[in-house]
């Protein structure tokens, strides 16, 4: 992989990018960064995000031919310049093309939305690999696959990863002979320009909801919906979830770059819809049965469009939860619009496992303990409420906490959907808190629960202890819910990835102590 410096200008001055240069000769970067540790002889340095001038003299020691900054530094000297009206635009066109834009291809599949994301990505993860013979990529929260083999899978540490990683794992992505890609798009990724100028061979608008809004995420709820909006802006088939919140704003927003005929809707039968003019349901989808295992459903088409894609039957998903039945319709009709059939989809959505999303764990003594990544509002009263609809529960406890710095709105939704829910024992205890005081926060979640509508409600800080308490409390018949974190094996604290055993791992290693 290279860059030479003439095809970079032109593309910079494309986009109205470029400010001017300084001290610029005629150099081929052979590499790219934006973290001065990882600068090599020929590497292209972008001064980004939490950047201190120091860093570039870091780089240039280390070798860098030239940078990119939206100014210049006195620590750069006489080292070539490349001075931008916004960095991150730059780097993510800069990075596409140094990586010799690797997103032509594959055949992507983007998903957005509050929440669902990382099911769905699964679930259309799991359809197009058997549809392709396993040549699928999967850009999750939980993990970045990037072939087939051990060392092509990774953790993730952002849902949608900085530009010059992403396109680097998608260059990685075709070496493997990877053929498509299923990726999350999170509202930051357009808010911090991570997924600038890449297009979407599918795009699915699952549902918006108030979330990550406060200080250092989206200053409105205007904000976050227009940046999730962005990925329809920038997909050739849109698919709409018509039962989210501001239907009208996002299929308008799909309808001004995409045409009708390659706009979708779907919506569970008899759901309360209120179509935008011009607008059609061209799939509805029908519950037949659900439990704590899986659950079944019928989906029909409505459309001709639909019709043609010929995903009319019946569906059984192992992820339980009603609401994840709008996920598996989502993964099925992206699926099929990126080649897979209705064939490949009921043969694999039975047995889709994602870890932190509805595990559950039974105990001889303790009752039944259910762990979700539900962190906010929306989740969390949705897990409650399926949960108790589906289980003769006795004592309900619930144990989270909120994240630090970020979805500050989160506290009052989990203080709204515990006392919506009635739980009869919350143990409130530290999620992600970032720079923040965990019991600050949780006192906060605690302000917004109307106390005569739950039970018992304790401060424990220290999340394994907490978890621990809430298993120790519980009987046969009661179970436990273990919010939030999920399969997270890093707390976020004082800017420090603290690594965390996960809520299932400890949740499991205590009832083995105590039950074995």
């Amino acid at each position: 992989m290279e860059l030479h410096v003439t095809p970079a200008l032109t593309l910079l001055r494309e986009h109205h990018l470029l400010d001017h240069t300084k001290n610029l000769t005629d150099f081929t970067a052979t590499s790219v960064a934006y973290d001065s540790r990882k600068v090599t002889a020929g590497t292209l340095f972008f001064c980004k995000g939490n950047f201190l001038p120091k860093y570039l003299t870091m780089a240039k020691e280390q070798g860098a031919v030239a940078y990119v900054a939206e100014q210049e530094y006195s620590e750069g000297g006489d080292l070539p310049a490349i001075i931008v009206k916004d960095e991150q635009k730059a780097m993510a066109l800069l990075g596409a093309a140094f990586y010799g834009f690797p997103q032509d291809e594959l055949t992507i599949i983007a998903i957005t939305g509050t929440k669902g994301k990382t099911t769905t990505a699964y679930m259309a993860d799991h359809v197009l690999g058997r549809a392709t013979d396993h040549h699928v990529a999967l850009f999750s929260t939980l993990d970045r696959v990037l072939g087939n083999g051990p060392e092509d899978r990774f953790k993730s540490d952002l849902t949608t990863p900085e530009s010059l990683d992403l396109f680097h794992d998608m260059r990685a992505a075709v070496d493997n002979g990877m053929t498509h890609l299923v990726m999350e798009v999170s509202s930051q990724a357009y808010k911090k320009h991570r997924t600038y100028g890449l297009h979407f061979d599918i795009g699915i608008f699952l549902n918006i909801s108030p979330d990550h809004i406060g200080r250092n995420e989206h200053p409105t709820f205007a904000d976050y919906l227009h940046c999730k909006e962005q990925l329809l802006v920038n997909s050739r088939v849109c698919l709409i979830n018509a039962e989210t919140a501001d239907l009208a704003d996002v299929y308008y927003t799909a309808k001004a770059t995409t045409q009708p005929e390659d706009i979708y809707l779907f919506a569970r039968h008899g759901a309360k819809v209120q179509l935008p003019e011009g607008a059609t349901i061209d799939f509805e989808y029908r519950n037949d049965l659900e439990d704590l295992h899986e659950s079944e459903f019928e989906l029909a088409a409505c459309t001709p469009n639909a019709e043609r894609l010929g995903l009319q039957r019946r569906y059984k998903t192992s992820v339980p939860g009603d609401y994840n039945e709008g996920n598996a319709v989502a993964a099925i009709i992206s699926t099929a619009l990126a080649g897979a059939t209705a064939e490949d989809a009921a043969a694999t959505l039975d047995h889709v496992h994602i870890k932190g999303r509805m595990e559950m764990q039974k105990t001889r003594q303790h009752g039944t303990i259910y762990i979700d990544y539900a962190h906010n509002y929306a989740s969390l009263k949705r897990l409650l409420a399926f949960l108790k609809r589906q289980t003769a529960a006795g004592k309900v406890t619930v144990v989270l906490g909120a994240t630090g710095d970020k979805g500050i709105s989160r506290r009052q939704g989990f203080g709204k959907a515990l006392s919506e829910e009635h739980p009869d024992q919350i143990i409130l205890t530290t999620d992600d808190p970032g720079f923040e005081d965990p019991m600050k926060i949780a006192r906060e979640i605690n302000s917004h629960i109307d106390h005569d509508q739950v039970g018992e409600i304790q401060y424990i800080m220290d999340r394994p202890t907490a978890i621990k308490a809430a298993i120790d409390s519980s009987g046969n018949g009661d179970i436990v819910v273990l919010a939030g974190k999920g399969e997270d094996p890093y707390q976020k604290i004082n800017g420090v990835d603290t690594p965390y055993a996960t809520d299932s791992k400890i949740a499991a290693d205590y009832i083995h102590e105590i039950e074995d």
